[in-house]
């Protein structure tokens, strides 16, 4: 926490967000896939539908997450660094109990096969998030100069709110 005499607090980035949740995202996948074949048999049911719908989950977020991000930055709000919030990324351990609850939940409910689909489909999204869009939004801030936060009121079936704050002076400039 920062004091008055440091100044106001700078919102976490939106890019480090992704990057981080989604490095936790993938990590969670690939770890809960890893369990999932190693001690359950029936995750390996019917490979060539996990397969095909992991490819297709592939290709949908190589379509439509840069369509998003560029959507949600083309809509960024000029802000006050008070104005934006913390921009705090999603408690790491939010991640992780998505991520475990789903795959619990369609391996109860729908078979381990699809268990393994959703730690496949985790990690796909996590990679996606941290090598895929996270730069997208470093390149868009270094061409126009400001820092990317999200905003308060961003929501999942709602979409992601972002702020644009004037990019920081470096020292000695």
């Amino acid at each position: 926490m920062s004091s008055a005499a440091e100044g106001p607090a700078v919102p976490a980035r939106y890019r480090d967000r992704l990057r981080i949740e989604g490095l936790v995202l993938a990590a969670c996948g690939l770890l809960g896939s890893a369990v999932l074949l190693a001690a359950v048999d029936e995750a390996t049911e019917v490979p060539g539908s996990t397969i095909g719908q992991l490819a297709l989950v592939a290709v949908l977020i190589a379509v439509f997450g840069p369509r998003l991000v560029r959507g949600w930055l083309a809509r960024a709000e000029p802000v006050r660094s008070a104005e934006a919030g913390s921009g705090e990324p999603t408690p790491l351990a939010h991640v992780v109990a998505v991520a475990a609850v789903l795959t619990a939940a369609f391996g109860l409910l729908v078979g381990w096969d699809a268990g393994l689909r959703i730690t496949g489909g985790c990690a796909l999204v996590g990679l996606a998030q941290a090598f895929l869009l996270a730069p997208r939004v470093a390149r868009y801030e270094s061409a126009r100069g400001v820092v990317v936060v999200r905003l308060p009121g961003s929501r999942l079936g709602r979409g992601t709110r972002l702020g644009e704050l004037p990019a920081p002076v470096p020292p000695g400039t």
